[in-house]
């Protein structure tokens, strides 16, 4: 089995009592928790209560900052990619996605990519809460100002690692209902 990052969206963040009622399923993406992922959990980012695993190693934030924010870099790195069929589907895809399943946040299950080392899980997510994910956000917004073209096309160079996570209705783990 592939470890994985798991990304939903909900009405309302997982707590100590209770899951969300309404959990749907955004993505998911093999080894790694990819730039995509960072961006749309990069709007009021906090943790929260994982909703598969015990330890506190999952990630809310507001899901209309992040996807706004997801498309906005989408929009400069297809500036450089304009005959890039692939790369333009793969936005549409992404797009109509993340329409369909709109709610007031995101969850991003990290469970399997932080469990891949030897660090402490909850460690892990404190440092990409407090470190990783900021620092991403910052170079996005950079890029998106025009002012970080050489990390802009690096995204370009790679865009599918970024990108091309698997969307669907349904993740390797899903909620009912």
């Amino acid at each position: 089995m592939a470890n994985r990052s798991y990304l939903y969206s909900a009405d309302s963040m997982p707590n100590e009592a209770e899951l969300p009622q309404r959990i749907r399923c955004v993505s998911e993406h093999n080894g790694d928790i990819p730039l995509a992922h960072r961006l749309m959990v990069g709007r009021g980012t906090t943790i929260v209560p994982s909703m598969i695993w015990n330890p506190p190693i999952g990630i809310a934030a507001e899901y209309a900052g992040g996807a706004a924010l997801l498309h906005d870099l989408l929009r400069v790195v297809g500036e450089g990619l304009e005959g890039d069929a692939e790369f333009a589907e793969c936005v549409a895809r992404t797009t109509a996605h993340l329409e369909k399943q709109q709610a007031k946040y995101f969850v991003l299950e990290t469970g399997e990519i932080v469990s891949m080392t030897d660090d402490d899980p909850a460690a892990s997510v404190r440092r990409l809460v407090s470190e990783d994910i900021p620092d991403t956000v910052a170079r996005a917004e950079a890029a998106i100002a025009g002012q970080n073209d050489d990390w802009l096309a690096s995204v370009r160079a790679d865009w599918q690692k970024h990108f091309a996570s698997f969307y669907s209705d349904t993740l390797y783990f899903s909620f009912p209902g």
